[in-house]
């Protein structure tokens, strides 16, 4: 676990500064950040998972989310008609290859909180599902007002479709649903990193929100949307559920 606490303490670090950057934060800095939280998550898994299970589950997430993006931006289902612009880079049929990181990012962390909350399968898939669209609350505002994606018709959220939180947990819940199947032994309360990503997440964001970027609506629903999730799951870890 060590590698992890050094990159927990640096992804730590980075969303401070990236979170005082005046005005537009550049292409580079968003990057940097999310491939920061994208290797913090990689080593977590290996860590508590060891690494071919840890990463695989993690390579399935951004697999099943790549292609209900590739879906998306065709149909408009599940998430409703969107498209990218050509700040994530290079992709395929209009999806960046980048965000296929995006479904991993956040993926354990819901995994674990939503094991602590509950351990009946289905409760748990449902639960992380849940957990991982919880995130997107935060996400998407952001994305859309930095120009990474697009909602032509809009939305009453920031911009944002309510279709697009159903088309997450829609996907999310696939996702979980192979994690079930091939680490349905997973014990969350071995998952102390992943909880300490999905906690400061959602305080780092909640926080960011309301004080630093002068957004109290984002604030409040990503801080209400996850920490429905992180209170219940600190509280169970804490009295050794």
């Amino acid at each position: 676990m060590r590698t992890f606490r050094v990159l927990f303490a640096a992804l730590v670090a980075a969303q401070l500064a990236y979170g005082k950057v005046p005005g537009q934060r550049t292409r580079g800095q968003t990057l940097g950040v999310v491939g920061l939280l994208a290797a913090t998550s990689a080593a977590e898994a290996a860590a508590a998972r060891g690494a071919r299970r840890g990463l695989g589950l993690l390579a399935a997430a951004a697999g099943a989310g790549y292609a209900a993006e590739v879906v998306g931006v065709a149909t408009g289902r599940p998430f409703g008609h969107y498209h990218y612009s050509r700040l994530l880079g290079p992709g395929w049929r209009g999806v960046p290859f980048l965000v296929a990181v995006a479904w991993m990012l956040m993926a354990r962390p819901a995994w674990v909180v939503a094991g602590l909350v509950s351990r009946t399968p289905a409760a748990r898939v449902a639960l992380a599902a849940g957990a991982l669209t919880a995130w997107d609350v935060f996400l998407d505002p952001r994305m859309v007002h930095e120009g990474y994606w697009h909602w032509p018709e809009g939305g009453r959220y920031e911009g944002v479709p309510a279709t697009n939180f159903l088309g997450w947990l829609v996907t999310g819940a696939g996702v979980f649903a192979l994690w079930a199947a091939a680490d349905g032994g997973d014990d969350p309360r071995k998952g102390d990193g992943a909880l300490a990503v999905y906690v400061w997440t959602w305080v780092g964001e909640s926080f960011a929100n309301a004080v630093l970027w002068g957004r109290p609506r984002v604030a409040l629903a990503g801080g209400t949307a996850m920490g429905a999730f992180a209170v219940p799951a600190l509280v169970r870890r804490v009295r050794g559920a």
